[in-house]
């Protein structure tokens, strides 16, 4: 199984309003990178899109470790969050819809054929590959923003 290591950010200018992913896929000295925008949309979907279409990228099983300064995301699987969802019938703790569902939704069905590990880093600091997801996002929202 080929390890691939997957750096993921998503932007929004306004929350809601103009929104904007990036990843960065790194496998076997190969750097890939990807962004998109979103006209109406909020910070956390793009945090999730920008993971589901990195995901997309992969064209086989691998093992994954997937990085991000999202606490929605990585914590949603290291706190178990996700399962706890799902075994409500896609309802928070606190009996409340899980916000974002159909993206939470499309986000398993991607990882079902890997192996992963969700990674929290540290938002605009000193993470490079974070940064840069970051520059493709906010990048993806200004470029389309002028049209």
């Amino acid at each position: 199984m080929k390890n691939v290591t997957i750096y993921t950010d998503g932007a929004c200018s306004g929350n809601p309003g103009l929104g904007g992913w990036g990843a960065v896929l790194m496998y076997n000295g190969h750097t890939k990178e990807i962004s998109g925008y979103c006209k109406d949309t909020t910070n956390n979907r793009m945090e999730l899109f920008a993971v589901i279409q990195a995901l997309r990228q992969l064209n086989q099983p691998c093992q994954l470790k997937i990085y991000s300064d999202s606490a929605y995301v990585c914590n949603a699987f290291l706190d178990g969050w996700i399962t706890s969802w799902q075994k409500n019938n896609w309802k928070t703790a606190s009996k409340q819809p899980v916000k974002n569902e159909d993206l939470w939704k499309s986000l398993l069905i991607e990882l079902e054929k890997h192996d992963y590990q969700f990674v929290k880093v540290k938002g605009h600091a000193d993470n490079e590959f974070n940064n840069r997801c970051d520059q493709l996002a906010t990048t993806a929202i200004k470029e389309h923003s002028n049209n």
